[in-house]
């Protein structure tokens, strides 16, 4: 994956530079050491590696304004972390950049139950949000399996989902404001504590613009009251593309589950050895949870279970407990962990329509056959979020290289179809060369022309999102006018 040379310049100021984050900024706030500034050299997509220049650790948004004034002044890139678990390279540094991360900007600012939101700052993980507020009955409902450890920053980069995003939606239906500080340390308020703020849609821009238009310190979120109950039901096939079949007719049913989570055969051996949760021995899985009151939970699930049934399961399992709900969802909550134990895999995210996961997931398996790579898939069926892990040899010389040309063909595939390149995982440096395969070079420059306003500069997480010969001549084109 091709990243841009350095700037010389830059490198040669390193000193300088430091110095000057050191006055803005508490002690041990900033780390210039080459041994340390590896910590931050990848994130998830871990295949690609850069230590960056510096990096710093801002406590506040006025301690990240100053940073961002001063490289902005010094002509210096910045690349925004979160908890750096992005799959697709979105907090990957170049050698003359500094590293803002907000991991110590983790407080909650502000409860407020009766309109129903918490105001964050953005390096609070995930599932802590909703470890805030769950003793008074509510949580907040995006739910991205690194929920443990993820950070709402990169959440709301990346416009992340989760599990249950078939009913509440990803963070941008959760997202109701935002503070953002601008490249040149300007700091903006975009939205609030309300449903939806007057004017520009600028909060819908920011949600998954992947650090390229500023930094996000804090967040209001919405929060909601714990339904009364869920429970889900397992459901074994033994063909991928009847199991497919099966999720789109739950769907045309107008039935709406909170989840409808898919697991094929390579993954419901490893998460089943991995995790002890007791799956069946099929082809393909599915685990379709709904949620209410007992009467409505039961009315869904009648409905669920006839429709599976008329594609002949090898097993029909309904909870019963919650410990048996427990089980049911404990392998697919360990899958990747399970995948990592037994393979190196690159995890892809392509979006497609619901009725066409069953020729999708035909055409994957002939082209497995095709490139001599398995693939194993687990992901959101219910709105045809996919993440079909591609497995590779890591040590093999030229199998890294065989597995991305395998999932750019995925990608390309989901596009085809009606879908797009990316559900939650962001477009970051993985998918930054296909973009010209979803957007016609009018798309683009008009989504340039949105981060000329934000960072003329073009120095917010350089090499992402944008083809890097379309934004380096754009770059150009924008220099020569000034």
């Amino acid at each position: 994956m091709e990243m841009p040379a350095p700037d010389p310049s830059v490198l040669a100021r390193k000193p300088d530079l430091v110095a000057r984050l050191r006055q803005v900024l508490p002690e041990g706030a900033v780390i210039d050491d080459p041994a340390e500034t590896r910590a931050y050299e990848c994130d998830a997509l871990t295949a690609y590696r850069c230590a960056p220049l510096a990096a710093v650790l801002p406590s506040t948004t006025e301690e990240v304004a100053a940073v961002l004034r001063i490289c902005h002044e010094m002509d210096v890139p910045v690349v925004p972390r979160g908890s750096g678990t992005s799959l697709a390279g979105g907090a990957l540094p170049t050698a003359d950049s500094v590293i803002l991360g907000v991991a110590r900007m983790n407080a909650v600012l502000e409860t407020d139950y009766d309109n129903r939101f918490i105001r964050v700052q953005t390096g609070r993980t995930n599932l802590s949000v909703t470890g805030a507020v769950e003793a008074d009955g509510f949580f907040y409902a995006p739910d991205p399996s690194s929920q443990l450890a993820c950070a709402i920053a990169g959440n709301i980069a990346m416009n992340s989902g989760g599990a249950h995003c078939l009913k509440y939606g990803v963070t941008t239906n959760n997202l109701l404001g935002v503070t953002l500080v601008t490249m040149q340390g300007e700091v903006i308020e975009i939205g609030g504590p309300w449903l939806d703020a007057g004017g520009l849609d600028l909060l819908g821009v920011i949600c998954g613009s992947e650090g390229q238009l500023g930094v996000v310190t804090e967040a209001v979120l919405r929060i909601l009251p714990k339904p009364e109950g869920a429970r889900p039901v397992l459901i074994g096939y033994d063909s991928n593309e009847v199991a497919g079949a099966c999720v789109s007719d739950i769907i045309e049913a107008g039935v709406l589950p909170v989840a409808i989570e898919f697991m094929d055969r390579p993954c419901i051996r490893a998460t089943d050895a991995f995790s002890g949760a007791g799956y069946p021995d099929c082809e393909a899985l599915l685990i379709v949870e709904v949620e209410g009151s007992e009467a409505e939970i039961a009315e869904q699930l009648e409905v669920i279970t006839a429709i599976a049934r008329r594609h002949n399961p090898v097993e029909l399992r309904e909870s019963r407990s919650a410990e048996e709900s427990a089980k049911i969802w404990l392998g697919r909550k360990s899958a990747f962990g399970a995948m990592g134990q037994i393979n190196d895999y690159m995890c892809l995210d392509g979006t497609i329509p619901v009725s066409a996961l069953p020729d999708v997931l035909r055409r994957i398996a002939q082209m497995s056959g095709r490139y001599g790579l398995d693939v194993a898939n687990v992901f959101h069926a219910g709105d045809g979020n996919m993440h079909p892990l591609i497995l590779f040899d890591a040590n093999k010389p030229g199998d890294l290289e065989l597995c991305e040309e395998f999932g750019a063909e995925i990608l390309k595939l989901c596009v085809e179809v009606g879908g797009c390149l990316t559900g939650e995982h962001g477009v970051g440096i993985e998918k930054r060369d296909l973009m010209s395969h979803q957007y016609a070079p009018e798309d683009l420059e008009a989504q340039m022309a949105v981060k000329d306003v934000f960072d003329p500069k073009w120095l917010l997480n350089p090499a992402k999102v944008f083809p890097l010969g379309v934004s380096s001549a754009r770059r150009r084109m924008d220099m020569a006018a000034e």
